[in-house]
Formats: C-alpha cells, structure tokens, sequence
C-alpha cells in the first residue's frame, strides 16, 4: 500500500527480470557493459548493465540510478535544463556525460513543435556513446510524434524544425561516410551554423518560400521509412523495461503484451528501417502506432479520473495491475499527456506520469524529472540554478 508522505521514498526490493536472468548470470563476472554482443568498459564497480533485443526491449542494470525524463518537442534549451536537472550533463555548454553510471530513459515525443529536433537526437546520441564508456547508459522509446513523423505526417512541425531538415541534409552530404561521429556532433554543428545564418538572415519572401519547399522534401527523405532519421529512431522501443520498470510512451495495456512486447519493438523498428514494405506483415504497426489504444496514443493512465467516461478508477487500476503483472513489473513511466500539476503518481503508485509540458511550443513549463534509486523514488524538479528534491510517495 502506497501513502503520501515528505521523507523517505522506499520502493520494493527490485527482483531480476526472468527474461535475463540467464544472460546476466552468464555476464555477471564481466566489469562490461554488454549491449547486443557488444562490450563497454565501465569505470564503476557495479555489475554490468545487459540488454535484451533489438531494437533494445529489456535491460538489466543492477544498482544504477534511473532517471527518466518526458517529451521534449524540439526544445533543446528545455531539454539542456531538464537533463541538468537529472545530473547527466555538464552546465557549461560542452555537451558533457555527468551522470556516471546512471540510466536514462527518455520517454519519446522529440519531435515536433520545436526547431532543434534532431539536435535533441543529436546531443541524447552522443550522451549515450559517453554514458556507456562510464558504465552507465542513454535509452529512447519512440512516441507518437516520432511514428506521425515516419509516416509523414507533418502538421506539427514548426517552421523551424524544416529548415533544420534541410541544413542537416545538406551537412551530412557534405560530411565524411561516418554517420555515427557526424550525427552526434550536429548539436554542436547546428549551433554555429544558426549563428551565422542569423547573421547573413534574407527576409525576401520568394526565396523563404522556397527555402519552405526545401525543408518539406528534405524532411520527406530523412524521415520516411528507411531514411537516415527513420533509422535511426529505428533503434528505439516503443516499450522498454529497466529491471522492474515499465517505460512506454502512452501507456502499455493487456492486450499489447498478449501480442507480444518484443514483436511489437521489432515491428515497429522494421517498418521504421523500411523492412516491411515487401512482405506480409502491414507497412505501419497498428497495435503499437495507430489507433486511441495503442502503445503511442494510450491516454488511459494518463488522464484524471474525471476525465475517464468509458471508465472507473477501480477499471483502470485494475488494468494497471493486469498489466504489470503479465510483464513482471511493479510500475510503469509514461509521457505523452502534459502533467499541470507535474510529475506525478496515480492508481496507488503504479504509473508514474513524467510529461510535465516543458517545451515552448507546449506549457514552457518548468523541467522536472523522475528518479529511481535503490528503494526511492521522487521528483527532481529544476530551479533552474538549483535542484530540489521533493520525496513523493512511501511504499509500506
């Protein structure tokens, strides 16, 4: 039973996934973090984080600090605040890992409403790459925004977001055949590149509108399935578990597990990569990307209860504890549905919603993230110079 309370925030006592145990208990003796066959050195003393599929669907790290932070739509300042805030990056500019051994999960919804999109992508990618040389780890799970996207859906994209489309097409032309080293070095690339644009800015409106249609195909090409930026969202789940967390950008229900969490992470990925058009599996994965229930869209847990119709809190919670227990769980993190009120636990605790609206083109709204560590868990919330913590909820 879980009670409100301003001390301590103890969790259960995590339990191995069963999923990995048998890769864990083979890799336990390692000082590496193993990701798919691939080993990192850590510079910690902790038992080595393993990940389970591909795109990645289970993780086990033992002893790592979970922080997990919502959707940021295209705000890259906001997003710099937030993960300031978390502890994972440098204050002085330089796009630097300070988190250690921690594990970050970003809850999707990077795209759209905002014009630094791919920088985001940019900076979380390099960030993952510095995580994992110090024994810690950058997870992504696709949203909503980043499925409409591949489907070319573009209604929300800021101006802003197609004209850095079109520049970052026009860098990665112009760059050397290395995709990993060039994408995560756009943040910094894509700084100075708007300086001198803003310098050199032209207000004739032919050429804007041309510059428009520019951007519109630009982004057609990255973003379709197999574009460069499709693939690499490719690379994110739509449903991730952290040892005994759930993360999932809308919300996971009953039905998606029946099917199957690691068939709906692959399917997505290989409609993404551009690997379903020719066979007999549908093009977009409806159970995870279309439709009011599905992974992406699920506003069920996210939603007040007097905001709920078609439902009770007794029917939610109950679908909550289904839920939970067919994955082997003991709660879940979403985003996707701006939290007024900021993050915030419902249903005796079992969801956590962590999309506070902090981006400009959403509530500008003051960054806060969620961490998880040992048996607490609580919400830092920026002041922007300073963190506080703000215990939220004992488990007894």
């Amino acid at each position: 039973m879980a009670s409100f309370c301003l001390n301590s925030v103890p969790l259960p006592r995590p339990s191995q996934p069963r999923k990995l145990t048998e890769t864990i208990s083979s890799s336990s003796s390692s000082s590496s973090l193993l990701v798919d066959g691939h080993n990192y050195t850590p510079a910690g003393t902790l038992k080595p984080i393993v990940v389970s599929g591909n795109p990645p669907t289970f993780v086990s790290a033992p002893g790592r600090r979970i922080v997990a932070v919502g959707d940021l739509h295209g705000d890259l300042r906001q997003t710099r605040f937030a993960l300031q805030t978390a502890g994972v990056l440098s204050s002085d500019g330089q796009n630097l890992w300070t988190g250690g051994e921690t594990v970050l999960v970003q809850l999707g919804d990077v795209l759209d409403r905002g014009e630094d999109e791919i920088a985001i992508l940019s900076l979380l990618r390099s960030l993952d790459k510095q995580a994992k040389a110090k024994g810690g780890a950058v997870f992504q799970v696709n949203g909503n925004h980043e499925t409409m996207n591949v489907e070319g859906d573009f209604r929300y994209v800021e101006s802003g977001g197609f004209d850095e489309c079109n520049d970052f097409l026009e860098y990665m032309n112009h760059s050397a055949d290395d995709w990993e080293e060039n994408f995560a070095g756009w943040v910094d690339v894509s700084k100075r590149w708007k300086v001198d644009q803003q310098m050199s800015m032209n207000s004739w409106g032919p050429w804007n509108l041309v510059k428009r249609q520019r951007g519109i195909i630009a982004r057609s090409i990255l973003f379709r399935p197999g574009g460069s930026l499709a693939c690499e969202l490719a690379r994110h789940p739509v449903v991730l578990k952290v040892n005994d967390w759930v993360f999932c950008h809308g919300g996971l229900l009953p039905h998606h597990v029946e099917y199957g969490v690691e068939r709906m992470n692959k399917e997505v990925s290989d409609w993404m990569r551009g690997l379903s058009e020719n066979d007999d599996s549908p093009k977009v994965p409806f159970i995870a990307t279309r439709g009011y229930d599905s992974v992406v869209w699920n506003r069920l847990y996210s939603r007040d209860a007097l905001d709920l119709v078609d439902y009770k809190a007794k029917q939610v919670y109950s679908i909550i504890k289904e839920t939970l227990e067919a994955v082997d769980a003991k709660a879940m993190v979403v985003g996707h549905t701006p939290q007024t009120m900021g993050v915030n636990c419902k249903y005796n605790c079992s969801i956590w919603r962590v999309d506070v609206g902090m981006s400009s083109g959403v509530l500008n709204s003051r960054p806060e993230v969620l961490e998880i560590r040992d048996n607490e868990a609580r919400v830092i919330r920026s002041k922007r110079d300073t963190r506080s913590e703000i215990q939220i909820v004992e488990y007894i």
